[in-house]
């Protein structure tokens, strides 16, 4: 596959974990187009984050949830500065962990963790069912959660199971601060500047159609599209675009639903026809 994709141009919308994804892709000779989605912050009020930190160290957790790897990192950076790092990462070697799709799991390998079980499906009811494989009764369980949704009926799932759960949301999002990027991005495609997009979660498809909506910028997304190869990592995204009335493009083949075999059914999508962006001016 080397330098496959020389001369195509990739649109992702990118968040700090998608920077492994515009790696790949450029390895391979891509020009990718990082078009950030929203910008991330602590959480104003450290405060909250603190008190569980300390909690988990008075009272330590039998199982910890981690719903994104950026969580786990942003509590590590409040307990760096808590001079607790090294207590609080101990207490986690001895907790079973638990991760929302592949990510939290990298970030555990970044402080030598492995996680107990990884769910088959990035979402929340793909955590429910994973967790109803393990005893949680009596367990004391930290569940990091990620702003802007609503968790309810993972909290209420968990705690059904018999386990206190004691939650934590270590970083808000700043969405506004990226919608011209975005903007920019949606006028690309519809300029024929794109060879294609790559959507590696729903968030994606959702924030990309609601920028859209507030810019009033809808009939120019609808012709973008139109003419952009969608490249969707999996089912959950492909179900997203599907709400939109979207097509998925470019899957990955096997039902292998990870960032490699995505560029490689790209990459194989895409060499069937020369760059259309080689004979666009910019």
């Amino acid at each position: 596959m080397l330098e496959k994709l020389t001369g195509y141009r990739v649109l992702i919308l990118e968040t700090r974990e998608e920077a492994m994804f515009a790696r790949m892709l450029e390895d391979q000779g891509a020009e990718v187009v990082k078009c950030p989605m929203f910008v991330i912050h602590d959480a104003p009020d450290p405060a909250p984050v603190e008190a569980w930190i300390k909690r988990t160290l008075a009272q330590p957790l039998d199982d910890l949830i981690l719903l994104t790897g950026e969580g786990l990192r942003r509590i590590l950076k409040v307990a760096r500065r808590l001079n607790v790092e090294n207590d609080f990462v101990a207490m986690l070697r001895k907790a079973r962990k638990f991760a929302r799709g592949p990510k939290p799991v990298r970030a555990l390998r970044e402080i030598g963790l492995e996680v107990q079980s990884i769910t088959e499906t990035p979402t929340s009811e793909g955590v429910i069912t994973m967790l109803s494989g393990f005893d949680l009764n009596d367990h004391r369980v930290g569940l990091q959660l990620y702003p802007d949704k609503d968790h309810t009926r993972l909290i209420d799932a968990i705690s059904a199971f018999g386990a206190g759960v004691d939650m934590v949301t270590p970083y808000v999002y700043d969405p506004q601060a990226a919608d011209e990027n975005i903007v920019t991005a949606i006028g690309e495609m519809a300029a024929g500047r794109i060879d294609a997009i790559a959507l590696t979660s729903a968030a994606q498809v959702r924030r990309l159609v609601d920028v859209a909506k507030a810019h009033g910028g809808e009939e120019q997304l609808r012709i973008g599209l139109a003419q952009t190869p969608i490249a969707s990592v999996g089912p959950v995204v492909s179900d997203e675009l599907k709400n939109h009335g979207l097509p998925t493009d470019i899957y990955p083949a096997n039902d292998t639903f990870f960032m490699k075999p995505l560029i490689t059914a790209i990459s194989a999508s895409l060499t069937r026809t020369p760059p259309r962006t080689a004979t666009i001016p910019r």
